[in-house]
């Protein structure tokens, strides 16, 4: 299909994304510099999206920074992820259960995109965000999320995203994740051995959706301290069962016979 683009558009939204990727106001001068236009071209749309609320533009340096409106808009799009709100119970209900952080996680652009975050009341927590990315390869749910997708594709985003080293235990070599994959498809659930961060260990499912596909995956993260033994065998035996009571709600009914976990 052929796609016609409108330029002013496509600059626009390219001018959202990089103040999203620099995370912090950037002057006219800035943005004009990384997006290679024109300062005057540049004026006329910073001017439009501030004033439809996209961007805000501070009074005392003229500097901009991504506005309150795609906040509305960012809990609108999030209120009717069903996945997102059907989940919702059963995760808090694993946190309240393990006492450790439990995410809700899709795949996006070859990464791990965290849609909700149920914090632990331990002292010792995870520092992590609703919105943030991190690589699949190195990540429990990534790993599961990876674990289903045609092999053509885990081969495509490995091209483009590479087999970072994060810690001593990361895996770098494809042949080796792929085993780790084939691992993650008969156990049905992944593991996270400070393979993105050290002292850190996380269990992570599966969720299906109605047509069956994996469309996301909820885990437990701690540290390894806390997640040994006993308690990683029930965050193991619990983590999967949620991910199954997310898949149902979702319309998901395994065959006669399967369960969660089967492809």
């Amino acid at each position: 299909m052929v796609t016609t683009r409108i330029r002013s558009v496509a600059k626009a939204l390219t001018i959202l994304d990089l103040l999203a990727a620099h995370q912090g106001d950037m002057s006219l001068g800035e943005i004009a510099r990384a997006l290679d236009l024109p300062k005057s071209t540049l004026h006329g749309l910073l001017a439009t999206l501030r004033d439809f609320g996209y961007l805000e533009q501070s009074p005392f340096d003229g500097r901009y920074r991504l506005g309150v409106r795609l906040f509305e808009i960012g809990n609108i799009v999030a209120n009717n992820w069903d996945v997102r709100k059907v989940a919702a119970p059963h995760i808090q209900k694993l946190v309240d259960e393990l006492e450790e952080t439990v995410h809700l996680v899709v795949l996006d652009k070859g990464e791990v995109l965290y849609i909700d975050k149920r914090e632990s009341r331990q002292s010792l927590r995870i520092v992590s965000q609703v919105g943030m990315r991190l690589p699949a390869h190195c990540t429990g749910v990534g790993k599961v999320l990876l674990a289903y997708l045609h092999p053509s594709e885990v081969k495509r985003i490995i091209a483009t995203k590479g087999l970072a080293r994060y810690t001593r235990h990361t895996i770098t070599d494809p042949r080796q994740l792929e085993a780790e994959l084939a691992k993650i498809r008969e156990m049905g659930y992944a593991v996270d051995n400070e393979e993105i961060m050290d002292s850190l260990r996380c269990v992570a499912a599966p969720i299906r959706d109605h047509n069956g596909k994996v469309c996301a995956a909820v885990s437990v993260s701690g540290p390894v301290a806390r997640l040994e033994g006993e308690k990683f065998r029930l965050a193991v035996e619990q983590v999967v069962r949620t991910a199954a009571e997310i898949s149902a709600g979702l319309g998901y009914r395994p065959a006669v016979g399967s369960d969660i976990s089967g492809t």
